[in-house]
């Protein structure tokens, strides 16, 4: 086994420099430097295909700055990759959403999910 991983693109044998995830949540693709172990569901780029990498439509590429490559730089990516994670970490606040229901038909006393919770009228 070589101690230099390869790009992952099919008949690239280059050393990578670069890993791509992807954050499917929120429609976007983080490229930045070589992650320490290859890992699933990440892939491993060399500098030609980080430089040409594009996302498909509607969906933005955060660039992270690498020691080797000519990859752009931005701090603004790094910012607004930090403020998304900081959101994602924040705990939703959802109270019970009363609705009031016609005579005879269940009344939602709160949501946890996709799961809500039914009160009978009566109650």
């Amino acid at each position: 086994m070589s101690p230099v991983r390869r790009c992952s693109r099919t008949a690239c044998g280059r050393p990578a420099v670069a890993t791509l995830t992807y954050v499917y949540a929120d429609s976007t693709a983080v490229l930045g430097p070589l992650a320490t172990y290859a890992e699933p569901h990440c892939y491993d780029l060399c500098a030609e295909h980080a430089e040409r990498l594009t996302a498909p439509r509607g969906w933005e590429v955060v660039r992270l700055a690498t020691e080797g490559g000519p990859v752009r730089r931005s701090s603004d990516d790094l910012e607004a990759l930090a403020n998304a994670v900081r959101e994602a970490a924040r705990p939703q606040e959802r109270g019970p959403r009363p609705v009031r229901g016609s005579e005879g038909e269940p009344v939602e006393a709160g949501r946890r999910g996709h799961l809500r919770v039914l009160r009978s009228p009566e109650n």
